[in-house]
């Protein structure tokens, strides 16, 4: 593979769409921040009243459908009978707010992406209505899924009408959804299993990725070293949001990111109905069935249902285990983007610039949000009771739902340009199949292996209930 020439100056005025994506990620954080803390409760008892965060005004402008049996219409209530239709209407209109700022910060016409935004964020509705229904909910075949089958479908018949292709731009919705992210990603809630937690995810992880990828490269010869890796970075890491991340610093396709994205989600549900009963039959400890839940699962959804199938304490160290991996993602993009930089790009062709500054090129900015957001989300949710309360607030009441309609709108628009007859190819072949489920297999082992040592042997007075 040749090198890449260096990117092209953007003209003045114009943002790149990483620096675009961070603007706008910690601009809406920082929105949420702001008001939560206004609404907030007063009074002594305020905090006591409110033991899971404080309510946050912005709860009541965003929502997605809620689970439903017999009729769609359900989808509009939730279980307290409170209309959902505005707060779902206005998840649209959230999606398109940020198409039309990024491009904006781009220097391009908002309103010509104005159109293919709506369009978008009504496919992620939809997208959601098929998630939620109640028999799929229960199987947890979660909206990524829907949005990535909805997208195809358009893409591979009908296609993309012009009027709506300056909008098809789900990098910059997935790229601002992960700064966004980077606001739930708090290391006082990472530090609580201390050291065993740490080794269960730092230390499995980077061997689980370096092997498979070699494993793709060299025995299975897989011949894009992309595939390789953005399979092996969503299988070992923590799924989509690794997945996204690495293939932004190896310049992976979007028929590529589709096909890991696709095997992940695929292989999530099958390991949470088959893990938790496979953990009971041979008598496993909770905790340490917990950890290896948390550490091999790829969606945190997935992680925590499977973990409280086992009970309360084995879903919260599954769930901790998995926000300590998901915390890697910078690092990882950052590695990525250094080895991409210094040899499987150079083919003895000379460097643009030396190696740092080549990495530093190629480097996602974005993940510098994601970093920069957990950082500062982290120091005010440890420092007070209140600083907790506005944080935990801000993410279950807006962020979390906010990003999760970005991230559908993003995978719908993914769908939307995959070639199917490119990824048919690949798919015949049956090795990135072979590749995640050898990867899996052998991140399932040493998993097991560091959380047995760790949460059952070494550390198991520090992490007893």
């Amino acid at each position: 593979m040749k090198a890449q020439a260096p990117s092209p100056a953007l003209p003045r005025g114009r943002l790149s769409e990483d620096l675009a994506a961070l603007i706008v990620g910690i601009a809406l954080v920082a929105l949420a921040l702001g008001a939560t803390w206004l609404g907030r409760p007063t009074g002594a008892a305020a905090e006591a009243e409110f033991p899971k965060g404080w309510p946050t005004p912005l709860s009541a402008l965003i929502d997605k459908p809620q689970t439903w049996g017999d009729s769609p219409r359900e989808a509009l209530f939730d279980k307290r009978g409170r209309n959902l239709a505005l707060p779902i209407g206005l998840g649209v209109a959230w999606v398109t707010a940020v198409a039309a700022a990024g491009a904006a910060l781009a220097g391009g016409r908002v309103a010509r992406v104005v159109p293919g935004s709506v369009v978008l964020g009504l496919l992620a509705g939809l997208a959601y209505l098929l998630a939620a229904q109640k028999v799929i909910h229960f199987y947890n075949l979660e909206y990524p899924l829907w949005a990535l089958a909805v997208g195809i479908l358009i893409g591979n018949t009908v296609g993309v009408p012009r009027l709506f292709a300056p909008a098809m731009n789900g990098e910059f919705l997935i790229k601002t959804g992960l700064v966004v992210f980077g606001a739930e990603v708090l290391f006082g809630r990472l530090l609580e299993l201390g050291l065993p937690g740490v080794m269960t995810s730092w230390v499995v992880t980077p061997i689980v990725l370096v092997v498979t990828y070699w494993f793709g490269v060299h025995v299975l010869r897989i011949p894009s070293r992309s595939l390789c890796m953005v399979v092996s970075a969503d299988m070992s890491v923590c799924g989509v949001s690794a997945a996204i991340a690495v293939g932004a610093a190896c310049r992976a396709k979007k028929e590529e990111l589709t096909l890991a994205i696709s095997l992940s989600l695929l292989f999530t549900v099958a390991m949470m109905v088959a893990m938790p009963p496979f953990i009971r039959w041979v008598g496993m400890d909770e905790i340490v069935g917990g950890a290896w839940l948390g550490g091999t699962i790829d969606a945190t959804g997935a992680v925590v249902a499977a973990g409280e199938a086992l009970g309360k304490e084995a879903g919260a160290v599954a769930a901790t285990v998995k926000m300590i991996q998901n915390s890697m993602i910078g690092v990882i993009a950052f590695a990525v983007a250094v080895y991409w930089s210094g040899w499987v790009e150079r083919d003895g062709a000379e460097r643009h610039g030396s190696l740092a500054a080549e990495a530093w090129r190629r480097f996602p900015k974005f993940i510098l949000g994601f970093l920069l957001l957990s950082a500062v989300c982290s120091w005010i949710f440890s420092s007070s009771s209140a600083g907790a309360h506005l944080v935990d607030g801000t993410i279950t009441g807006f962020t979390s739902r906010l990003r999760g309609w970005l991230f559908c709108a993003a995978f719908v628009c993914m769908g939307l340009q995959t070639n199917a007859r490119e990824l048919a190819p690949v798919l015949a072949s049956g090795r990135p199949l072979v590749l995640y489920v050898c990867g899996q297999l052998l991140n399932l082992v040493l998993t097991l292996g560091m959380a047995s040592l760790t949460f059952g042997w070494l550390f198991r007075k520090v992490v007893e209930p």
